[in-house]
């Protein structure tokens, strides 16, 4: 199946460097408080790239993980967490 955005492996990669590491389920609920409704399976399908991202779903993404909407976006480099957006 033909991958439909670069930010899904960024945020698995993101999610497993946390210490500890954030479970999708994690992930969900730091999003429901940003106000973006994301389930589990969209996660999952965003991470697997089967599901595109929007731009305000790219940046709750980051302010959920801590890291900058350029490393997700980008797709090479570093692990980047910060501590603001």
């Amino acid at each position: 199946m033909e991958k439909k955005n670069i930010v899904g492996a960024r945020v698995q990669q993101a999610r497993r460097a946390g210490k500890p590491a954030i479970t999708q389920l994690d992930l969900v609920a730091r999003l429901q408080i940003l106000g973006m409704k994301i389930d589990q399976s969209g996660i999952s399908k965003i991470e697997s790239g089967r599901r595109p991202v929007l731009d305000s779903e790219v940046i709750a993404l980051a302010d959920a993980l801590k890291v900058s909407v350029q490393w997700l976006l980008k797709g090479t480099g570093d692990l980047l967490i910060s501590e603001t957006n």
